[in-house]
């Protein structure tokens, strides 16, 4: 199926993108950027703007430049004179295709259009409903159930983790205004993208088309219905994860119980990964009495999968319940009705046995040794800051799971390793001790893990190089210890394979010394 442009799927008061190119230019020459918005409003006013504060911005934005007439128009949704407004723009093109509405000698923007700046320095605009750019959804007007989200947290976060190597096909399933898309367009040859929501799909074409990224197969629907047994070298999806009482808000309640659309979309990729291909979700998934969130989502990996799963954040059912119902603006409402949604939802809860609700990041990848039936599946809880982006750690993640999957512990004792890049030592200790209580290596870069050591295993690090086995550097730390090299290496495989396994140490190929 090629691109959709029926006029029956997309929503008839979205723009055309037939005047996109011009549209485009007229931005960029008047810097409507996110380096430009940032020098025009400064960093106090341009982190306001992404909490949905906008009179900082509205202060600087009073003169009559180019640049801000654009911000008010697009970013603060708010009316100018349109012979300042057919200075910048097309002005009649912009109408004819609905970008712009002209009253009275005044000008508004029918949709938001947000700068947003790609990973290697791309100039990229992302589309979405008025008011629904970042920070939730509050006062989304006359499409409340169909509303766009633009850009926010959780999409630059998915963004983020996705592992970036040319492919040949991708899929962004649960597409919104299409930042996923985007992404993939730059090193995929064909991007597929999906959405039950129509208005979700007009929004993805027209941010692509404004962005200048090469169009995408849209197609209506949900989860992998639309692509049937077509199956993809990469899929990433911010799903309507929302553990919620009904499906009020198309963009984020998936009109399942519980979490079973997180489960339903994890368990079917399987299916739909070419070998070798990544996937990359993220997912709320309910705590539950009596059993283990780390049993509940293991159970949702699909055979012939590795999977690393990453939880961030853990809330309780009584703060989840507060962060959503702030999201889409009901504790502004009526107290009545805002007390009655509220006890929906802990209803909801009670009735699952839910006690809170995780937050994270899911990551699979088919391989060959998972389908003969020895994965690596890593779950674990890491709720400490990381660096974006994340790819390349979590493609460095598999390919060391793949690595210590070969390797019993006499291959580790004759492997060369070295101690990995922004990797520094720290000593705990009393004041003016000889010795201290613990050593901790800690990395500065991707997951910036800590992970405490023995005198053994920061001894081992500090001389890892690429020179010699690791055998043998265990046999010069036992004589300088006075220890049974015997029982040291006896001993040490395992803690050695957790430094690999975390990415404090790098193998080296084999017989190798490091590069020069």
């Amino acid at each position: 199926m090629g691109d959709v442009s029926k006029t029956s799927l997309f929503a008839a008061d979205l723009p055309s993108a037939g005047h996109a190119p011009p549209l485009r230019e007229a931005l960029l020459a008047a810097a409507f950027t996110a380096d430009g918005l940032l020098d025009l409003l400064g960093a106090s006013a341009y982190a306001a703007l992404a909490r949905s504060e906008t009179v900082p911005a509205l202060r600087a934005t009073r003169g009559e430049a180019p640049l801000d007439t654009l911000v008010r128009l697009f970013l603060l949704q708010r009316p100018v004179p349109a012979e300042r407004a057919a200075a910048v723009l097309p002005l009649a093109e912009c109408v004819a295709d609905g970008w712009l509405t002209e009253t009275a000698g005044q000008v508004r923007a029918t949709v938001d259009v947000r700068p947003y700046g790609g990973p290697d320095g791309e100039d990229w605009f992302i589309v979405s409903d008025l008011g629904c750019a970042v920070g939730g959804a509050g006062g989304i007007g006359s499409h409340e159930k169909g509303v766009v989200l633009g850009i926010g947290g959780a999409s630059t976060t998915l963004a983020g983790i996705t592992v970036r190597e040319p492919v040949g096909s991708a899929l962004d399933v649960g597409t919104g205004s299409g930042i996923q898309a985007l992404h993939a367009a730059q090193h995929a040859t064909r991007v597929t993208a999906t959405d039950l929501n129509p208005r979700a799909l007009a929004f993805t074409r027209l941010t692509l088309a404004l962005s200048g990224a090469a169009p995408a197969d849209l197609r209506e629907g949900s989860l992998y219905e639309p692509v049937g047994a077509e199956t993809f070298d990469l899929i990433v999806s911010n799903p309507p994860f929302v553990i919620s009482p009904g499906a009020r808000l198309t963009y984020r309640d998936g009109g399942m119980a519980g979490d079973d659309l997180c489960r339903t979309l994890v368990q079917q990729t399987g299916d739909r990964l070419n070998e070798g291909g990544f996937a990359h979700f993220l997912a709320n998934w309910q705590h539950t009495e009596g059993e283990e969130w780390q049993d509940r989502v293991r159970s949702w990996i699909p055979e012939g999968c590795d999977a690393w799963i990453v939880q961030r954040e853990v809330q309780d059912v009584t703060q989840y319940a507060e962060l959503w119902l702030r999201d889409s603006g009901d504790h502004r409402t009526d107290p009545e009705e805002y007390e009655a949604r509220y006890d929906a939802w802990l209803d909801e809860f009670e009735t699952r046995r839910t006690k809170g609700v995780g937050f994270g990041w899911i990551t699979l990848r088919k391989s060959a040794a998972a389908a003969a039936g020895d994965p690596s599946i890593v779950i674990e809880e890491w709720p400490h800051a990381v660096e974006q982006p994340l790819g390349p750690a979590v493609q460095a993640h598999f390919a060391r799971q793949d690595y210590l999957r070969r390797q019993d512990d006499a291959a580790l004792l004759a492997a060369h390793f070295t101690l990995a890049s922004e990797v520094v030592q720290e000593q705990v200790g009393l004041p003016g001790a000889e010795d201290p209580e613990h050593v901790v290596l800690r990395q500065n870069r991707g997951m910036r893990r800590a992970t405490k050591v023995d005198a053994v295993g920061a001894g081992f690090a500090g001389v890892c190089d690429g020179s010699l086995p690791a055998g043998r550097i265990l046999d010069a730390i036992a004589q300088l210890m006075n220890e049974d090299p015997v029982l040291l290496r006896d001993r040490t495989p395992q803690a050695i394979r957790l430094l690999v396994e975390e990415g404090f140490l790098e193998p080296l190929p084999p017989g190798g010394r490091a590069a020069g």
